[in-house]
């Protein structure tokens, strides 16, 4: 469901982005090429001057929520992967080739680059620098949290580009299904 907010602002859609039809998607929002949004997935940005970017390739999974509060943005970076019902909520800026888990909640902060943010994990008010790991479970609330975050190793790397991998060919897929239907 594709609908305007109060303001009268309708999503932005990329002809090659797929979207479930049990996703809701509200107002000012700007979805890139060979995005995935599936079933169930909600992408709020009705209250006043808030928007939602969510930029080329990326795939947000089932049951996910990204909203944005009042006059805020949320900014999702190329190649990221959104996990069944994690949590994005703004302001929040999430950089390029990064994964947030299962359950995780990311509020109020900047995820640079190239990081794993691990399920049921909670982020916020914080800024995490480019290529980190942010353990099953953990809560990171103090910048000084940052500083023993660990270093994503390439097992972690890999893990995270099969899932972009997975996630673009159910794009293709579902897309030639509808065009044949």
């Amino acid at each position: 469901m594709i609908l305007q907010n109060p303001d009268e602002q309708e999503p932005k859609i990329s002809d090659s982005a797929w979207i479930s039809e049990t996703a809701i998607i509200i107002g000012d929002v700007t979805i890139g090429d060979n995005v995935y949004v599936a079933h169930n997935a909600v992408i709020r940005a009705d209250e006043p001057g808030s928007s939602i970017v969510i930029e080329d390739n990326c795939n947000v999974q089932d049951n996910v929520i990204i909203h944005g509060l009042s006059n805020s943005r949320v900014t999702i970076g190329k190649n990221t992967s959104l996990a069944h019902a994690c949590i994005i909520h703004g302001p929040c800026v999430i950089g390029e080739k990064s994964f947030v888990g299962f359950g995780a909640v990311v509020f109020d902060c900047t995820i640079g680059d190239n990081n794993l943010i691990l399920h049921n994990s909670t982020v916020r008010k914080v800024n995490i620098p480019e290529g980190k790991v942010i353990p099953d479970g953990a809560t990171v609330t103090e910048q000084e949290e940052v500083i023993q975050l660990k270093d994503i190793d390439s097992e972690q790397l890999d893990f995270k580009k099969s899932v972009i991998k997975a996630n673009l060919h159910l794009v293709d897929g579902y897309t030639k299904l509808s065009k044949d239907n």
